[in-house]
């Protein structure tokens, strides 16, 4: 009977979320805030679903930038958990087919994120250049699920390098933004979900002292133990 007037009042809510949305970027579109509305709009849904978020922003980070961001890409609920965490002049860069979907892709794409072609790699490179050109003209972070695909439970991915050169090419510090397990974390029959953690670290230049390859594996590592510690945190209150 929850999970029945969850999927109800969840289901109404996000649509009158959206429909704001859309007003809101009809009246500014393409505003380098508008992510981070929809993003607090979006995670508001949380406490329909019994889950409690706990967002940590590193003093460093708070209030500055530009910055290269990359998080793990968890499932479909990031859409509701992570996204909390997307600071003030931040895009995503996220897949072309996006637009598509009913009232949400009218809202991704008013609300200025990147699209990009993934089918058609020259594209896909001209896209990623010109994250570079955006990040400079109007002072914007950009946010990348470096693995780029969900991982539904299998563990940190491999991450693919587009992110990291990009930092580069700009010259941008890189902030890693992890949260902690959402694998069977919900139970749309159960009051209480307990605890997401999320926190966002603070920015680190990408010097010559490593290639591209070896600062994505840095930061895949550094990612991997600090969703680990995250996960043992979570785990300790729950006891």
């Amino acid at each position: 009977m929850l999970a029945l007037l969850r999927i109800f009042c969840i289901f109404f809510y996000f649509i009158f979320i959206n429909i704001l949305l859309i007003l809101i970027c009809i009246g500014r579109p393409f505003h380098r805030d508008n992510v981070h509305i929809a993003g607090k709009l979006y995670s508001s849904t949380c406490w329909l679903l019994g889950l409690k978020l706990e967002v940590r922003i590193c003093d460093k980070t708070k209030d500055q930038g530009p910055f290269v961001f990359i998080a793990n890409h968890q499932n479909s609920y990031d859409i509701l958990t992570i996204c909390a965490a997307a600071l003030k002049g931040t895009v995503t860069v996220g897949k072309k087919s996006l637009k598509w979907i009913p009232l949400f892709g009218q809202v991704y794409w008013l609300s200025g994120n990147i699209m990009i072609d993934r089918k058609n790699s020259g594209k896909a490179i001209d896209t990623l250049k010109n994250s570079v050109l955006k990040m400079r003209q109007r002072n914007l972070s950009v946010w990348f699920f470096p693995e780029g695909t969900r991982s539904y439970g299998r563990g940190l991915l491999p991450f693919k390098s587009g992110a990291f050169r990009i930092a580069k090419a700009a010259n941008k510090g890189m902030v890693t933004v992890c949260a902690s397990n959402m694998e069977n974390k919900i139970k749309l029959n159960r009051w209480d979900n307990g605890t997401l953690i999320i926190e966002v670290g603070e920015p680190v230049m990408l010097d010559d002292s490593k290639s591209v390859k070896e600062w994505t594996e840095h930061f895949y590592q550094l990612m991997k133990a600090n969703i680990a510690r995250l996960d043992s945190e979570v785990a300790q209150r729950s006891r």
